[in-house]
């Protein structure tokens, strides 16, 4: 894939404390596969660059409010994610008790995410952005080319590359911009993305290789 500022934007999913900080609920599952990817400083640098070089940057936040512990059925990972009040806000209309809170973003993406320019989508509310406006508002800028990252690894970043492969988008996951739960049980995620990110994604570059490719621009 050439990357291009005019047709190309970068979109982090779930750039937020739940899932990135020491105090979030899914550090202990997650600290192993984001200290050995570098997650969070390749996800800063990937910010960086698509900053300095033009490109514009999409965010698909994850968000739960009272509401939803009324619905009837969820999967695992959503029953966990309720019973612990992961992503948790107090409702759709307030910010109250939101700063620093798990559901907040990670405090050194800030500046790049309000600087005013970042286009935060309306929350996915499972794992896809079959549930908001992220392709809409992609298409109203006539992205058509798409630099991945974020997490969950095996859970949304995998369901928005599906979903936006779907929709006609190419799309470029970055490996290590990304990590994945090492669950006792269920196995490590991260290995299964990668799995499927070489099966269905257009290019799996590292960091270094996309940075580089954002910085080259059109061939």
């Amino acid at each position: 894939m050439n990357f291009d500022k005019n047709d190309t934007a970068v979109v982090f999913i779930d750039p937020q404390n739940d899932v990135l900080s020491e105090t979030g609920l899914s550090w202990p599952l997650l600290h192993e596969s984001l200290k050995e990817n570098n997650t969070i400083e390749n996800m800063e640098r990937i910010f960086k660059a698509a900053k300095a070089y033009g490109y514009e940057v999409f965010i698909s936040p994850h968000y739960f409010y009272p509401t939803d512990r009324g619905w009837k059925f969820n999967g695992p990972l959503e029953t966990d994610e309720v019973i612990h009040n992961e992503f948790g806000r107090k409702g759709v209309l307030t910010l109250e008790g939101f700063k620093g809170s798990g559901a907040d973003w990670l405090e050194r993406f800030k500046p790049y995410i309000e600087d005013g320019k970042t286009i935060v989508a309306s929350p996915h509310r499972v794992w896809g952005p079959e549930s908001n406006d992220l392709v809409l508002q992609l298409r109203k800028r006539r992205i058509s080319k798409i630099i991945l990252g974020g997490m969950l690894a095996n859970m949304c970043v995998e369901s928005h590359l599906r979903e936006l492969v779907e929709q006609g988008f190419e799309v470029a996951v970055v490996k290590d911009a990304t990590a994945g739960p090492k669950h006792p049980e269920w196995g490590y995620g991260y290995t299964a993305a990668l799995i499927n990110y070489a099966f269905i994604a257009h290019a799996v570059p590292t960091t270094d290789e996309a940075v580089k490719a954002m910085e080259r621009g059109p061939q």
